[in-house]
């Protein structure tokens, strides 16, 4: 499940859980989007969306937290071009990579 960690966002994120459980379907964990947006000028960080949220909930309902992912305007650039920002040397990239790892590390992949 991915979420934004704002309250508003983690409504749907709980009815997405809730239709999953009544389905039987497995979640894998739940992902932070939007966590957080380092400025290209200055390299401040800012957490725009607030954060913490999708962790929160993940401990509530008890199910694996697999990362945060900022917002990067190179996330959206590499997705329109159809090159994986993944396997670019972005900064952006490491979180895709952490997310995958905890993954695999949990034998979910």
């Amino acid at each position: 499940i991915i979420s934004t960690p704002q309250d508003i966002a983690l409504l749907d994120a709980r009815k997405a859980l809730n239709m999953f459980e009544k389905t039987k379907t497995p979640v894998l964990g739940m992902v932070e989007n939007m966590s957080s947006y380092i400025c290209p000028a200055c390299g401040n960080e800012a957490k725009l969306f607030g954060s913490g949220g999708v962790k929160k909930e993940a401990a509530r309902q008890n199910i694996p937290f697999l990362g945060q992912i900022p917002l990067d305007l190179n996330i959206r650039l590499s997705s329109d071009s159809g090159k994986p920002l993944a396997l670019s040397e972005d900064s952006a990239a490491s979180a895709y990579m952490s997310l995958a790892e905890k993954l695999i590390l949990g034998n979910m992949a």
